[in-house]
């Protein structure tokens, strides 16, 4: 049974940022449940007293972590469950890192509070749009929901990132979190491998178009 609210959890040793980001995510689901905590070996714990995750909000720096061996630690123990890194580190160096270690969107904690705000909220947006019933596909494929029918089909027509963000009347960073999740969903890491894969598999079809038009 689907719990009666979202439950959040903030994973920072710093307490003011940990404070901050509670902040904002009360500010964005005000029912949600948000669980603050010092340490990643402690999410487990966490999540045995007070539920399962929503949404996991994870520093990249912590004293039992190194690296982005953090992020991949949170995604092998809640593979579902949307994760958003932020770090002082500029996404330059390690936005790209987080992704692939299982990252939904990296954040960049010099970004004011709007900047927070607006990329909480495009992963949020982007999980509330992932559970949107998968669109017709064949057995044998990897079920896509909708919105990534949507994407498959701008990819198709040669769109990028801020083009599709105004397609689709969304930000060009919910944008982003559609795509690497994506990429996950059917196991590529580029574009021409998505679109490969969606023809191949009839994503792109008459139908398939048909059921997001």
């Amino acid at each position: 049974m689907r719990k009666a609210r979202n439950v959040f959890y903030v994973v920072d040793d710093h307490p003011m940022m940990r404070d901050a980001i509670a902040l904002m995510l009360r500010r964005l689901q005000p029912a949600a449940g948000i669980i603050e905590i010092d340490r990643l070996d402690k999410l487990a714990g966490a999540v045995e007293r007070n539920g399962a995750a929503d949404l996991i909000c994870l520093d990249l720096n912590l004293p039992d972590t190194k690296g982005c061996d953090g992020v991949e630690a949170a995604r092998r123990e809640h593979p579902e469950v949307p994760i958003a890194v932020y770090s002082a580190l500029p996404a330059a160096d390690m936005e790209a890192l987080c992704l692939s270690a299982g990252a939904d969107i990296y954040i960049e904690k010099a970004s004011d509070a709007a900047g927070l705000i607006k990329g909480l909220r495009s992963v949020l947006k982007s999980e509330q749009d992932r559970d949107e019933a998968p669109a017709a596909a064949p057995e044998s494929s990897a079920s896509l929901t909708r919105r990534q029918v949507q994407l498959v089909q701008l990819i198709a027509e040669g769109l990028g990132n801020r083009e599709m963000a105004e397609r689709l009347e969304i930000s060009e960073d919910t944008v982003k979190v559609h795509m690497w999740r994506l990429y996950r969903r059917i196991g590529v890491n580029s574009r021409t491998q998505a679109l490969h894969y969606a023809r191949t598999n009839g994503h792109l079809a008459s139908n398939a178009l048909a059921s997001v038009a």
